[in-house]
């Protein structure tokens, strides 16, 4: 069965730390070269992951973890339906 994505906020980059909204899930884009995204709690980095160029993920959190990556990142809260 399909599931259908639902957005739930207004798409921002990943300049500098956001909770993007209090997401829990999020969708991130990423527009240039392969780099790396950066999951942290206050200033504990939780772990980190590199995405290739023109790769988009879904990616879960607590609501008060932060996302950062550069510009090229294009990061908004979403959830999913059947």
């Amino acid at each position: 069965m399909a599931s259908t994505l639902l957005l739930q906020g207004s798409e921002t980059d990943l300049t500098a730390a956001t909770n993007v909204g209090f997401a829990r899930c999020v969708r991130i884009y990423n527009s240039g070269a392969a780099a790396q995204v950066t999951l942290k709690s206050g200033s504990t980095v939780k772990g980190t992951v590199t995405l290739k160029q023109y790769e988009c993920v879904n990616l879960q959190k607590d609501p008060a973890e932060t996302l950062e990556g550069g510009a090229a990142f294009k990061a908004v809260s979403v959830g999913f339906t059947n």
